[in-house]
């Protein structure tokens, strides 16, 4: 497995890693988004996960973040100090996978990694005998191969996006509650996850399928939860 680390405090930094090792982990340790960028732009494509936080000495995560996503789907777990629930959905909207307050226990960090890298390595998995391609409108959706376009262009989703369209296309035309949703897309992970998560989710898939378009395919089923149609 391979880790990006990007956290100023070197100690921190070494700790997440002498944590998470398991003497295969590879881990690549920056400690500014400079260095940070320079880095994925170097081994980007090997990586399993990014652990990345906000206030470094150059900048905002937030800046690393957005540039992993206009390239790469890999996990992102922030770390930050910054408690506000204005941090947490600004990093999810802006693609985060998870997301971790300091001060923080190693074992819940140990817990929401492999549960980031567990989650991933399923959405990556191939099909075992049905083939899973979807085409709804002038989009295609084919999970056989992890590649979704709407048109010409090809969407970026991430892994809990994926995982939440695969959900939708499976139970069209029924009413999913929040609950359920949750537990498909998170599993026995889903304690550890806040709320705004499943909403933030949602309205990113929202942004990327429903965004031009007349009839919206994600409705609100307010009080029950959500229909795809």
């Amino acid at each position: 497995m391979n880790i990006q680390i990007v956290e100023d405090d070197r100690a921190l930094s070494e700790g997440v890693a002498i944590s998470l090792g398991d003497g295969e982990t590879v881990f690549h340790k920056e400690y500014t988004i400079k260095d940070a960028k320079k880095g994925f732009d170097s081994y980007g494509d090997e990586l399993d996960l990014i652990i990345l936080d906000l206030n470094l000495p150059d900048g905002s995560g937030y800046d690393h973040l957005k540039h992993v996503r206009e390239h790469s789907e890999v996990p992102v777990l922030i770390l930050t100090a910054n408690d506000l629930e204005m941090d947490e959905v600004t990093g999810l909207t802006l693609g985060a996978d998870d997301f971790l307050t300091k001060p923080f226990s190693l074992a819940i960090l140990r817990a929401r990694v492999n549960a980031l890298v567990r989650r991933s390595r399923v959405s990556e998995a191939p099909a075992a005998a049905k083939s899973a391609v979807y085409e709804l409108d002038d989009m295609t959706f084919d999970f056989d191969r992890l590649v979704f376009r709407k048109g010409n262009d090809e969407l970026f989703l991430s892994v809990n996006e994926q995982r939440l369209l695969k959900i939708f296309l499976d139970n069209k035309g029924f009413t999913l509650s929040r609950d359920l949703l949750m537990e498909r897309i998170w599993g026995n992970d889903g304690e550890f996850v806040d709320e705004n998560a499943l909403s933030v989710t949602i309205n990113r898939l929202r942004s990327k399928i429903d965004s031009d378009k007349k009839k919206k395919h994600i409705n609100t089923v307010y009080g029950q939860g959500y229909r795809f149609e």
